[in-house]
């Protein structure tokens, strides 16, 4: 991936998760709100299991 995704990239696809929340409840929300295969890709790959807020998704994906 060329770019990592923008916090606000992110939480247009994960719009609406309760936080805490697992990596695979992030991802599978990434792909029913229709993320691009990208930001799924970073979603997965980010280096926790679980996030307490949209800050902590935003934080690992960046550090990726």
């Amino acid at each position: 991936m060329a770019d990592n995704p923008t916090p606000i990239e992110l939480q247009k696809y994960l719009g609406g998760v309760d936080y805490p929340v697992s990596k695979e409840d992030l991802v599978a929300r990434a792909r029913d709100n229709g993320a691009p295969d990208d930001l799924v890709s970073a979603l997965e790959s980010a280096g926790q299991d679980s996030f307490d807020s949209p800050t902590d998704v935003s934080s690992a994906v960046a550090g990726g």
